[in-house]
């Protein structure tokens, strides 16, 4: 069928998508007059985190970007010491590594779940212990929504006393053997950008069983200001907190979370049943020990099989005023990365070759969805 003429309006790849009651919250803040960080609205933002999530003491914070920065810090990350971290990821899940001085190796992906590979994972903590080498903490990422194999991942890492912090920022609403995402190691790190499945127009949040972690990280959170009349300082903090009018966005974004994740996966599927005919299309899988959120419907392109590869089907989207993405870039490719060392590549190589992330967002019309299935279907050979 003939593709209707390009819209005005841009079809965006995931915005926000209000549910209601957060102008309730807004307002209340502004009633109270708490225009700044800190607030009532993150004290009741950070209380109904955790009931959701399961762990008991949560940290609200401008971004999941500063969560993992205070989590490795006061996980003891010191200048030299080694990190490992999933390579296909989003680079604020590392950055904080290099803010501390730490020293990065990359671990690739399994082809099942495209989370990190754990035989990778044992087999270079093995080799680095065989060196003298012992790492200081492993992240993994969930990717796309998708929880990586925390029993597996921790059973590798607690023995030889290593951290595991789980970069949760995707997968929020997501589960892992009925365990809410990041319910796993030292510490989890979610993320409320703009663009998340639930957001706080920009904010993040740390969480943990550990409560005394939890209490170093709010005050380092906030400049590290000593009891005291007057400012006090002994160490150096920052200034990491949420803003009490984004925590009232938030808790309404929480009150519709199952809500955007049953509407997530129902995209997912339009999407997979409406290019099953299509040869050379296939979708990331779900591993059988959770449940993704399906934050963003990706899809694998085999330009051989398909008759064009990933980036002629983005731009064909493009050209409609339709933002798709590749997948992420791995970190072990990225230029400032050029001289960390990595395990395995092979696999996020290809998923990041052949990948695509298609529009996701919860408000999507079905006449959107089949106008995006229309014009990838249309690229074909």
């Amino acid at each position: 069928m003939p593709l209707p003429d390009k819209p005005a309006k841009r079809l965006f790849l995931s915005p926000p998508h209000m549910g209601g009651a957060e102008r309730t919250f807004v307002d209340e803040a502004f009633t109270s007059n708490y225009i700044a960080p800190l607030g009532p609205q993150v004290d009741a933002f950070e209380q109904e985190f955790a009931q959701v999530c399961g762990l008991p003491h949560c940290l609200a914070l401008s971004s999941g970007t500063a969560a993992m920065h205070l989590a490795l810090r006061l996980l003891g990350i010191q200048p030299g010491d080694l990190v490992l971290a999933s390579t296909l990821t989003f680079i604020g899940s590392v950055t904080p590594v290099t803010f501390l001085d730490g020293r990065l190796l990359f671990v690739d992906s399994d082809r099942k779940t495209w989370n990190m590979d754990p035989d990778l994972l044992a087999q270079a903590i093995e080799d680095c212990l065989k060196k003298g080498l012992r790492p200081k903490a492993v992240i993994p990422t969930d990717l796309y929504g998708q929880c990586a194999d925390y029993d597996r991942l921790s059973a590798i890492c607690e023995p030889q006393g290593i951290a595991l912090v789980i970069d949760a920022a995707e997968s929020v609403g997501a589960f892992y053997r009925g365990r809410f995402a990041g319910d796993a190691g030292q510490a989890a790190i979610y993320s409320f950008n703009g663009n998340k499945i639930i957001t706080t127009g920009g904010g993040g949040l740390l969480a943990s069983r550990d409560k005394g972690l939890i209490e170093q990280a709010r005050n380092l959170s906030q400049q590290a200001r000593d009891p005291a009349p007057h400012y006090e300082h002994t160490r150096i903090g920052y200034n990491y907190r949420m803003s009490n009018i984004l925590a009232g966005i938030g808790r309404g974004q929480l009150q519709v979370l199952a809500d955007r994740v049953d509407r997530r996966r129902e995209i997912f599927a339009y999407y997979k049943n409406a290019l099953a005919d299509c040869p050379g299309i296939s979708f990331m899988p779900e591993a059988g020990y959770g449940r993704s959120n399906r934050w963003l419907s990706v899809l694998l392109i085999n330009p051989a099989a398909f008759g064009a590869d990933r980036e002629t089907v983005r731009l064909a989207l493009e050209a409609y005023n339709i933002e798709s993405r590749p997948l992420w870039k791995p970190m072990h490719l990225q230029p400032v990365f050029k001289d960390c060392a990595k395990v395995g590549g092979a696999v996020s190589e290809a998923l990041f070759e052949q990948g695509l992330c298609l529009p996701s967002g919860t408000a999507m019309t079905a006449q959107e969805l089949d106008q995006v299935v229309d014009i990838v279907r249309g690229c074909g050979g």
